[in-house]
């Protein structure tokens, strides 16, 4: 009996490290906002008060987006499903998220590695911070807004056949195109991160 109040403290604890303070969520409202505003391109006939009416409907959805932006994604709105009212973020930095580089794919691929392992993976960050990878159709769909990626590469989502045969798929833009390429899943290099999604 004497364990249930610490285990309702110990669950209090995680919700709480999932809370932004009231100075973390305006900072990160002003900063979404500038960013939405100053990439119209992104997000064409869509409106920023709409975007911050929703957000602020959910906001657990704000730690996420948080996340993304303190390693480096700097999330923008790419698009809108009409249907769930969802409002969809992309990380839309230049280069791949500085935060999250020298990561191998997922979490198996870390295990299986024996020596110099990296100290994370795309997959369990992604989870970690409540966003899902990118998948290569998604991702190519990003390219069309922009030019991203053009000295570094971005995991995407791998299809399982491939992912069982121990590769993992990764994609860059190059003399202005898109290229698609696989790795060993345990592979990791320093201009090597993740793009993230998420619904709102």
């Amino acid at each position: 009996m004497k364990r249930m109040p610490a285990q309702k403290a110990q669950r209090r604890g995680v919700e709480t490290q999932k809370e932004l303070s009231p100075e973390q969520r305006e900072e990160l409202l002003r900063t979404l906002k500038s960013r939405f505003e100053k990439n119209t391109n992104r997000h064409k006939g869509l409106e920023w008060t709409k975007v911050q009416a929703r957000l602020e409907a959910h906001p657990e959805k704000l730690w996420s987006l948080n996340e993304m932006e303190r390693t480096g994604g700097e999330p923008d709105v790419t698009g809108h499903d009409k249907q769930t009212g969802e409002y969809i973020f992309c990380d839309c930095s230049a280069e791949s998220p500085k935060g999250r580089r020298s990561v191998c794919y997922d979490h198996e691929a870390l295990e299986a590695r024996k020596e110099h392992k990296p100290k994370n993976s795309a997959v369990d960050m992604a989870t970690a911070m409540g966003i899902e990878l990118l998948s290569e159709e998604q991702y190519r769909e990003l390219q069309t807004l922009d030019s991203f990626d053009t000295k570094t590469s971005s995991w995407v989502k791998t299809p399982s056949n491939i992912r069982k045969l121990g590769g993992a798929v990764f994609c860059d833009r190059r003399y202005d195109r898109v290229f698609t390429y696989h790795n060993g899943a345990e592979s990791y290099y320093a201009a090597r991160a993740f793009r993230g999604l998420l619904k709102v």
